[in-house]
């Protein structure tokens, strides 16, 4: 099955969130208990402000030698990252995740949080169609 809808593949459907104001040791501890690789970072309103993960930790904050402790979500997360609403087809979500170069996107319908997925809530199937694509169009 290669057309599923994302809100098909969403497992959490309450993802984990935390605020801008929330400091990467608190948002670094969160993925840990939580066994997950980006958190959603939120304004005080709930909407989406932006994105914490992993590689951010690596690349923005240890590479640069800031203090987890005391640097905040809001100063290294990616801010109004690329987003899906999440009736789209899981191809779609692959090939943004795939063009963009990153492994998590945000699903947001209207201003609300749906979920989040990652390129490993994916099944060989939908892989196997993207990698399809990818080398037709390599041919053309």
């Amino acid at each position: 099955m290669t057309n599923r809808q994302l809100a098909e593949i969403v497992r959490r459907t309450n993802p984990v969130t935390l605020p801008a104001t929330a400091t990467v040791q608190q948002a670094c501890q969160t993925m840990r208990d939580h066994r997950i690789g980006a958190i959603l970072v939120t304004e005080p309103d709930g909407r989406l402000a932006g994105l914490f993960t992993g590689r951010d930790a690596v690349a923005r904050v240890v590479a640069e030698a800031l203090d987890p402790a005391a640097t905040t979500l809001g100063a290294v997360m990616t801010p109004r990252p690329d987003t899906l609403k999440p009736h789209a087809s899981a191809i779609e979500a692959l090939r943004m995740m795939q063009d963009g170069g990153y492994r998590h996107l945000p699903l947001v319908d209207g201003e609300r949080i749906a979920g989040i997925v990652s390129r490993g809530d994916f099944c060989g199937l939908e892989q196997a169609r993207l990698d399809d694509e990818t080398g037709f169009w390599e041919i053309l």
